[in-house]
């Protein structure tokens, strides 16, 4: 078997999970078919195919304003290759931001809707320029195909030859622009990037890292395109190439542990943590192509030139993933790792694009017609057609039905397998996404008039830094059980007083953990959207003498041991409140399993506040009942300065 059919077969196996589990992503949601979160609203999808993804392809921009604009022709045979790999790479980003997508069909809303302050509205729209113009540089070489022919197309091959520079000028510019602006997103999260990877000057850092990473994929596309369509490689501009990627990665590790050093932060490295070695590892990949590079015969090798390229782009990517993904701080018990839908999704993403790749050029003029081959099979485009030979059905197709048969069935494989992976929370469309309870934050804040409601004082939270505790301070909880800044401002003493007094708890606090008073909706009600389960089997085997103990719960001796036939919870733990009007608890179905924080506060509150707008219409407006009435808006009228946390557990 020929290595190309070997690496298509390999394609075509990924385009064909890709393909299923695209029907899954796009049918069933993020939710069942990733591991993102609320605290990881950007994963791999982000990290690799848009993050990395961009700057592998800025080969495209580097090698189009050596030839055009510094004027250095004797690398016009890189120059079409590389604006190849930069326009499929740019399109892969482009597909992979579907993906990851909440709502994919409005991608195009940054073309209405500006954000002029934004940077990744900058980033988008860049993003969507460039991939234009790199199809407008491209089209010349597709235009020189056979099937275009007629004098129109003639003239449009002339006429966008005649924009090249601007085009490239363009290009050059709208590169720039959003491979340093993927760097200034993280200048505002300057507390949840590590130490070592934060920097003002990351948008710097980015925009080099990408330059010298551009010329190390054309270095890697070169080699490839060598070993795959047979043709000779220029080690000699290659070598060049890898000299000047060499000094611009040189001049990013050099910044880089400059700029640490200037604000005094490398001592970081020395502190023993797993950040500090993933920093080192990724330097010295970097480091080391950089030194492999400086070596003149190491250089002018293809062994050597292929070491020091993936290096280079192993140390490049790490840093990308270092920086959204690996370091990036995340609340307590909320760590992030792909979903394999996720990884394969990437894996398809690359392998179409690999074969689009391939399709151009054994179509296409990608390659100057001046390049030498090995085999008489590669002098011509159209001529690799015959290598597409499959080892079955030889002698029973045409030899071009038999590739498209060996192939489909590779996909279709592939597609299968995918099929029989997906869980069934993906077909079902369900998701288990851990999302714990960020607890509620005591606060002291003051009483002011509200008027939206009608005879009701309303209670605010108005926070300034020297505030303390004033005359009609009061205490109160701000509740963001999901961190998404949706503060809920709670007044527990006034609903207390309101409902009651303490003999009141019962309506809220329906049920208790055993030796506890009213406890906490979070202790049951753990993860913020998912069942949870708060029963403990090994501790009730301990408390009842081990497995003899099987009997107290499991009454029926011929009925499997499971939760849905064993006692409910309250035939032993009779010590509890009384039963709220509000949340009525099914003893029957009460086995140890508690809703998501989210319908648990929502039950309970919003029915409250239904049943008081019904009972008393002249006291309370309906505006009383709806989700404004108690969730604001950081920076909304009613929650004002919001700043710092003290010591006090006050703003």
């Amino acid at each position: 078997m020929t290595r190309e059919k070997v690496l298509k077969s390999v394609l075509w196996f990924f385009t064909g999970i890709l393909a299923t589990v695209t029907v899954a992503r796009f049918l069933k949601g993020l939710g069942a078919t990733t591991a993102l979160n609320d605290a990881t609203p950007w994963g791999l999808w982000i990290a690799f195919d848009v993050m990395s993804g961009v700057a592998l392809a800025a080969g495209g921009f580097m090698v189009a304003a050596t030839v055009y604009i510094f004027g250095r022709k004797e690398y016009t045979p890189f120059a079409r290759p590389a604006i190849l790999t930069a326009f499929l790479g740019y399109a892969a980003v482009s597909v992979g931001l579907l993906y990851d997508l909440g709502i994919p069909l409005h991608v195009w809303h940054p073309i209405i809707y500006q954000q002029y302050h934004s940077v990744l509205f900058e980033v988008g729209i860049c993003v969507m320029l460039y991939l234009t113009v790199l199809f407008l540089e491209f089209c010349p070489v597709i235009l020189e195909h056979s099937c275009f022919r007629h004098p129109l197309f003639r003239k449009v091959h002339e006429l966008l030859k005649s924009f090249a520079i601007p085009l490239v000028v363009a290009g050059i510019v709208l590169s720039t622009l959003h491979q340093s602006s993927l760097g200034s997103l993280f200048l505002i999260t300057p507390y949840r990037v590590y130490p070592l990877w934060y920097s003002p000057i990351i948008w710097i850092l980015f925009l080099i890292s990408a330059a010298g990473l551009g010329l190390t994929v054309v270095i890697t596309e070169s080699l490839f395109s060598s070993w795959f369509f047979r043709h000779k490689s220029n080690l000699r501009l290659l070598s060049h190439l890898a000299r000047a990627a060499s000094v611009i990665l040189f001049f990013y590790l050099a910044l880089r542990l400059a700029d640490l050093a200037a604000r005094g932060q490398l001592g970081w490295v020395l502190t023993g943590s797993w950040q500090a070695l993933v920093f080192v590892l990724e330097l010295s990949l970097v480091a080391l192509a950089v030194i492999l590079f400086q070596s003149s015969r190491i250089r002018t090798s293809s062994v050597g030139l292929s070491i020091g390229a993936l290096l280079s782009i192993a140390g490049v990517i790490g840093y990308r993933f270092n920086v959204s993904i690996v370091t990036f701080s995340r609340p307590e018990n909320m760590s992030y790792f792909p979903s394999w839908i996720e990884i394969v999704v990437t894996l398809g993403i690359m392998a179409g694009a690999l074969l689009v790749f391939i399709f151009f050029v054994e179509h296409l003029a990608v390659f100057p017609s001046e390049s030498e081959v090995d085999e008489p099979a590669f002098a011509h485009p159209s001529a690799s057609l015959a290598v597409n030979d499959p080892l079955t059905m030889r002698l029973l197709l045409p030899e071009s039905i038999a590739a498209v048969r060996r192939y489909s069935l590779a996909a279709l494989i592939g597609a299968a397998l995918a099929v029989s992976l997906l869980s069934e929370n993906v077909r079902s469309g369900a998701f288990d996404l851990k999302e714990p309870v960020s607890p509620p934050l005591q606060v002291t804040g003051s009483s002011e008039p509200s008027t939206g409601v009608s005879s009701i004082t309303r209670l605010l939270a108005v926070f300034r830094e020297r505030q303390r505790y004033e005359s009609d301070s009061v205490r109160l909880f701000l509740i963001d059980g999901n961190r998404n800044g949706r503060l809920v401002v709670f007044d527990h003493d006034a609903h207390a007083v309101r409902l009651g007094g303490q003999a009141a708890c019962a309506t809220c606090h329906h049920e208790n953990l055993p030796f506890r008073e009213n406890t906490s909706c979070r202790e049951c009600h753990r993860d913020m959207y998912s069942q949870t389960d708060i029963f403990r089997h090994p501790d009730h085997v301990q408390k009842l003498n081990g497995n003899q103990g099987c009997v107290r719960c499991h009454t029926e001796p011929g009925m499997i041991k499971t939760r849905d036939t064993s006692l409910s919870c309250g035939t032993c733990h009779t010590r509890r409140p009384e039963a709220s009007r509000i949340i009525q608890s099914n003893e029957e179905g009460l086995k140890g399993l508690a809703p998501g924080y989210m319908d648990a506060m929502h039950n309970l509150c919003t029915r409250c506040h239904r049943m008081m707008v019904e009972e008393s219409p002249a006291d309370y407006e309906r505006a009383f009942a709806e989700c404004a009435h108690c969730h604001e808006e950081q920076g909304s009228s009613y929650v004002h300065d919001l700043g710092p946390y003290s010591a006090e557990g006050k703003l």
